[in-house]
């Protein structure tokens, strides 16, 4: 029984520690190389990577978590864009201080 309920603290603290979002891609995008449709996503954050799901698409990168000073107002996708196309290098989730860096800390157009 002791088992059953280590196991289980382990799995809850597991959840815990993955935060679920939602975001919005109002253009097709690269995030990390990988190029994700236009669209609304489902965004796990884990402890150095995000998934993010939309359908049947599920794609999981690596991702350097910041805790910023102040809560974000609302979610935002900060871009770059370079040779026509729109690569993601920031987001900012709304109501908490995490914002996700997908370019080793650098972000376009990401100031505070």
């Amino acid at each position: 029984m002791k088992k059953l309920i280590i196991a289980f603290a382990g799995l809850a603290l597991a959840v815990a520690c993955a935060e679920t979002h939602r975001i919005t891609l109002n253009a097709p995008s690269v995030i990390k190389g990988t190029q994700l449709k236009a669209g609304d996503y489902k965004l796990d954050v884990k402890e150095s990577s995000v998934v993010l799901v939309r359908g049947d698409t599920r794609v999981e990168v690596p991702v350097k978590v910041e805790t910023v000073d102040k809560k974000n107002d609302g979610t935002t996708v900060i871009y770059s864009h370079e040779n026509g196309k729109h690569i993601v290098r920031a987001i900012k989730l709304g109501g908490t201080k995490t914002k996700l860096l997908f370019d080793d800390g650098v972000a376009a157009g990401g100031g505070e």
